[in-house]
């Protein structure tokens, strides 16, 4: 995490399934005080109330305190019920840290009248890692305070993206957020075809697996970016260059992977509206 300095003063969580408990993690780890740290979940598993009782991390108090910064981790179609409880724990100098799928800005601050700082965010499944890349856009009314601490926030999860407006936030939802899963059906299918060349299936899929991880890791590594790597591992007429032929074509990878963030894009605009 950037910026230690600019973590909150206290900062309420609710909702700590899966990546709001990995985001916890991660700003405990950054040096975030867990006593500044409240836990609103009516059902929190084994795991964080371990966690809380361990590090003195206040867990569904009751009378919670008025928060600097509440971070919302719940299920989207959960907001409208949970409203009514939160409410009376936002006020004007709140920042509101939403990871709401499908929530806008504008629906959060029907729900919450009290708030008036909003950041929302769209973090993707890496995040659970430390490895995430994350999309956010800030209301008019968050200070320059309030946006450093949501990109030190934010930044526990990995990468974070500031973007200009918010109708950008359904083209990060397409392509990092539904990215995962792109990369995945990536191995899957790279396994397959290692099946259908010859290759047993556990062969196959390790292969593909750690093909897939490794070069990863070598494009963060490098300075170069995607397109020269590529170019590298390609010798004229080689065997590379005969899979790209097929992979590069008109109705190649290229084309499909267009039309599938479309179609992505598309989706998240239908289920923000």
């Amino acid at each position: 995490m950037t910026a230690i300095g600019r973590l909150p003063a206290s900062l309420t969580l609710v909702g700590a399934g899966k990546m709001g408990g990995a985001m916890l993690a991660g700003w405990l780890e950054a040096g975030l005080d867990p006593r500044a740290v409240t836990i609103l979940d009516p059902a929190p598993s084994g795991a964080i109330a371990a966690l809380c009782a361990e590090r003195g991390i206040a867990l569904n108090p009751a009378d919670p305190a008025l928060a600097a910064v509440m971070v919302l981790g719940i299920k989207p179609q959960g907001l409208e019920a949970a409203a009514v409880a939160l409410s009376p724990l936002v006020g004007p100098g709140t920042l509101v840290l939403s990871i709401l799928a499908g929530k806008t800005i504008a629906d959060l601050k029907a729900r919450l009248p009290g708030a008036r700082a909003v950041v929302r965010a769209m973090p993707n499944l890496p995040a659970s890692v430390g490895r995430g890349a994350t999309g956010a856009v800030a209301s008019a009314e968050v200070t320059a305070e309030q946006r450093a601490v949501a990109e030190a926030l934010l930044s526990a999860a990995g990468l974070t993206e500031w973007l200009d407006a918010e109708a950008q936030i359904d083209a990060v939802t397409a392509v990092s957020g539904s990215g995962p899963a792109y990369v995945f059906l990536l191995v899957e299918a790279l396994a397959e075809a290692g099946v259908a060349a010859g290759l047993a299936p556990e062969v196959a899929a390790r292969l593909a697996r750690a093909t897939v991880t490794g070069s990863g890791a070598l494009l963060e590594a490098s300075p170069e970016d995607a397109a020269q790597l590529r170019r590298n591992v390609t010798s004229p007429g080689g065997t590379t260059a005969a899979a790209l032929d097929v992979l590069m074509r008109e109705d190649g990878l290229g084309r499909l992977m267009g039309e599938a963030v479309a179609a992505a894009k598309r989706r998240a605009g239908e289920l923000s509206g």
